[in-house]
Formats: structure tokens, C-alpha cells, sequence
């Protein structure tokens, strides 16, 4: 597949170990790849979220359209942990949280073959911040593929059907990874693959506040500045992958 064709990516980002922290650190990834994207005149569009105060996610899924979004992001799936005091820590100590981050590209439909009988299509309604509702009817999707177990969901559309081609694609764009890893047997498999268990030992990326570094563990490379990073100056850890 040449990848500079891909022009729309599924990001799904999920916080991991770490509690309260690891869902901010959750959110600050998703609004460093939003700040990215807009910089780079990306259209970026949330489609699920599963929130966990004002800043943090403990789930948080988008879709990313542009020419290069793919090749920009694909080096970003796996697990991020970061280092840093909490600000509710009041005896100064350094707490380490994970975050994992999975980038899929949205294929054709052709090319996943999916089975009505196969799909278990449930709706409900979709909730805003907070757990408010943003609307009356059950326009919120939520798509289980039987065969293999998988689940993707929408809501963030004003329409069921608009959600539901959202998740649609979403599970086109799984699948497909699945096809892609001949070796891999299930999604469970595919998934551990991408974004391992989210432990704190595992990790492709380690964001590091007391030394103000970021370390890509793959590389080797390291960047400072982790702030102006955070507010989607990631240029050179993109260029880095080149």
C-alpha cells in the first residue's frame, strides 16, 4: 500500500496505567495531535470520547484528513509515558503514567469485505461533556463485528446515520490492520501488537517534565521544550521518522 495516498487515519487514543494522571496526560496527546493537525491545515474531527475530568480522557478517538496525515502520524502508535509532579501531589514527588496511541488509515469499502449478519448495531443517546445530552433521539452508534469481537463507536455526529458511517469506517480501518498482519490471529493479537498492554514498561516515547526532554526510545533521539511540543510543535520528531 503506498501510504502518501492515505489521506484519512483513524487516531485512537486511551489512557493507561496512572489513574487521574494518566487520562490528562491522555488529553494533553490529544490536544498536542489536534494543535499538529490544524497547523498543518488537516481537517481534525473527534468522533468518541470517554472523558474523565476538565482536561483528561480516559478515551479519546478522531479522525485526521489530509495529503501526508498518515506518514506524519503512523510513528506514534504505541505507548507514551510521561514523568512529571501532579498537581494534586503535595510532597513534590514524580509519578510515571501511560498513554497509548493507535493510528489506522480509513480504507475503501471494498476493501474489507463486512456482513450485515456479522454486525451487532446498537444506539443510544449521545451525551456531551459532562454527561448532558446533547439531543433526544438515539443518535449515538455503537458497532460490535461478531466474528472477531471488536467495537468502535460514534456520537459525535448530529445524525444516527452520519455516526454510523463514522464507526463504520472505523471498523473497516481495524480490520483492515488485522488483513494487513498475516501473522496475527485475532484482534486482541493485532492490538497488543500496535499498543502492547500500556504498562509503564512498555514504551515508545518517554515525555520527562523535570528535565524538560523527550526521548523517543526507538531512535534514540531527544528533544527539549516539551511545553512548546505539547502545543503541537512536533516538526522534528515527525522529520526525525523521515
Amino acid at each position: 500500500m503506498d501510504t502518501a495516498q492515505i489521506k484519512r487515519i483513524i487516531l485512537e487514543i486511551r489512557a493507561g496505567a496512572g489513574g487521574d494522571e494518566a487520562s490528562l496526560f491522555a488529553g494533553d496527546l490529544a490536544r498536542m495531535y489536534q494543535k499538529y493537525a490544524l497547523k498543518r491545515r488537516w481537517q481534525f474531527s473527534t468522533l468518541d470520547t470517554s472523558e474523565s475530568g476538565a482536561r483528561g480522557y480516559k478515551t479519546f478517538i478522531a479522525e485526521i484528513s489530509g495529503q501526508g496525515a498518515y506518514d506524519a502520524f503512523k510513528n506514534e502508535s504505541g505507548v507514551h509515558r510521561v514523568q512529571r509532579v501532579p498537581t494534586t501531589e503535595r510532597q513534590g514527588r514524580i509519578h510515571t503514567s501511560t498513554a497509548s496511541v493507535a493510528v489506522l488509515p480509513i480504507v475503501e469499502a471494498k476493501a474489507v469485505d463486512l456482513k450485515e449478519g456479522d454486525l451487532e448495531v446498537t444506539f443510544s443517546r449521545a451525551g456531551g461533556p459532562g454527561g448532558q445530552n446533547v439531543n433526544k433521539v438515539e443518535t449515538a452508534v455503537r458497532i460490535m463485528h461478531k466474528p472477531t469481537g471488536i467495537v468502535v463507536s460514534c456520537r459525535m455526529e448530529r445524525s444516527q446515520h452520519a455516526n454510523r458511517d463514522k464507526a463504520m469506517e472505523m471498523l473497516r480501518a481495524k480490520l483492515f490492520e488485522i488483513q494487513r498482519e498475516q501473522s496475527v490471529g485475532s484482534v486482541s493479537e493485532i492490538r497488543n501488537n500496535q499498543i502492547g498492554s500500556a504498562d509503564r514498561s512498555e514504551k515508545i516515547r518517554t515525555y520527562n517534565f523535570p528535565e524538560d526532554r523527550i526521548t523517543d526510545h526507538r531512535i534514540g533521539k531527544k528533544w527539549h521544550n516539551i511545553e512548546k511540543v505539547l502545543e503541537g510543535e512536533m516538526d522534528k520528531i515527525v522529520e526525525a521518522f523521515s
